[in-house]
């Protein structure tokens, strides 16, 4: 592993998550194959091998398995990371609850990918955004860098005395897991302070205070054990902005809940998440160079939801546009877009119109977004949001 200090490597999405997680060095991690994610398992299982890590590396038959035995660990008092992809995610979707219910610190990587039928291996985001409400935080990253930043400051959020839930870090399937970036990866020690020692509150291996997890719970008191629940992801929102905020200087970089680019006099702006920001970044830059007054708004947090910051981001825009990689069946527009007219309602009268792209991995190209900004023009003009649904890069 790296030593002294910050080191420059040429690393894919999944060696960047491998490397930080080696560098954690967690208790447990419980794991199952799946595409695109099975690489980064299969890098962090040299790690084990190598000695290079204490970690109790445990294969199990399933996702599901790998989540339950995941929870099972973090009960007892071990700190616990896995990984997994689309259907994988989708098998854990029982435990998923039973893990953020629980209180579980869990950490895990979610290599994006399209959930079948039919069957694909690509990217899209129904993966995670079907398990939006399981009671994760959920975090998205641009590039591979951000997604070992994210991986490091999970395990702080997860944590922490205000949270004590399971996040999940999301990196779009083979655009970076696959893709090989340059990434600056901090010094084991820098890594391992951060990080610190995992002071769990509960143990269930602790007979001297005996405690009951997972118990059957009906309408006398079930409500009030979702009570914490809710106001843990509340509480999150400021431990995400302190921990990436203390992050930023020991690794130089700046970490926002959501990052505005280029947004301060922009007439048009578009909201995206995942890789497809750094596309808008540059197709901002391209339409800068033009005189048009456009920018862009990365989604770093979706869940809790940033909807203070985008409330102060989009108040002056005259037109907003919304990139969505998944489909929300029978609503009026995809996760991303129902998720920001629910922040700025009452709020702004800001004209909105949502684009759905990147279905299956389909490539969403400079000109695509382009064409975003250009419909933008006349959405501003008429001053009202559109309830047509784009669709993006779709074959006539």
């Amino acid at each position: 592993m790296i030593n002294e200090s910050r080191t420059m490597m040429a690393l894919t999405g999944n060696d960047a998550v491998a490397a930080a997680m080696g560098q954690i060095n967690p208790d447990v991690v419980a794991a199952y194959p799946i595409t695109p994610q099975t690489e980064l398992m299969h890098k962090f299982a040299d790690y084990v091998y190598d000695g290079r890590v204490k970690t109790e590396f445990v294969l199990v038959e399933s996702e599901h398995s790998a989540m339950s035995a995941s929870v099972g660990a973090s009960a007892a008092g071990a700190r616990v990371m896995t990984a997994t992809s689309a259907n994988g995610l989708a098998l854990m979707w029982e435990i998923l609850y039973i893990a953020a219910s629980t209180r579980c610190p869990l950490v895990m990587a979610v290599v994006n990918r399209a959930l079948s039928g039919p069957i694909n291996i690509h990217c899209d985001h129904s993966d995670s955004m079907g398990a939006r409400d399981s009671g994760w935080i959920q975090l998205h990253s641009e590039t591979s860098q951000e997604a070992y930043d994210n991986v490091v400051q999970a395990v702080r959020i997860a944590e922490h005395a205000d949270v004590k839930l399971p996040v999940m870090v999301c990196l779009d399937g083979f655009i970076l897991s696959h893709t090989l970036e340059p990434v600056e990866v901090l010094a084991d020690k820098a890594v391992q302070d951060f990080v610190g020692e995992h002071k769990p509150v509960h143990n269930l291996l602790d007979l001297k205070h005996a405690k009951t997890f997972g118990p059957l719970d009906f309408h006398d008191y079930y409500f009030e054990h979702k009570v914490p629940q809710i106001l843990a992801m509340q509480r999150a929102h400021e431990v995400i902005r302190q921990v990436g905020e203390e992050y930023s200087k020991i690794s130089g970089r700046e970490f926002h809940l959501a990052e505005a680019y280029r947004t301060d006099d922009a007439e048009r702006i578009v909201i995206a998440l995942g890789s497809t920001t750094g596309t808008a970044k540059q197709v901002v830059d391209n339409l800068r160079e033009k005189g048009e007054k456009v920018g862009m708004v990365k989604i770093r947090m979706f869940r809790p939801f940033p909807h203070e910051e985008l409330r102060s981001i989009l108040s002056g825009a005259g037109a907003v546009g919304v990139l969505d990689r998944s489909a929300s069946f029978g609503a009026m527009g995809g996760p991303v877009m129902l998720e920001t007219k629910a922040a700025l309602y009452g709020e702004s009268t800001v004209p909105m119109k949502d684009y759905i792209y990147g279905l299956g991995g389909r490539d969403i190209t400079e000109a695509h977004i382009e064409s975003v900004f250009e419909e933008l023009k006349d959405l501003a003009s008429s001053g009202r949001s559109s309830d047509d649904v784009g669709l993006l890069g779709v074959r006539e």
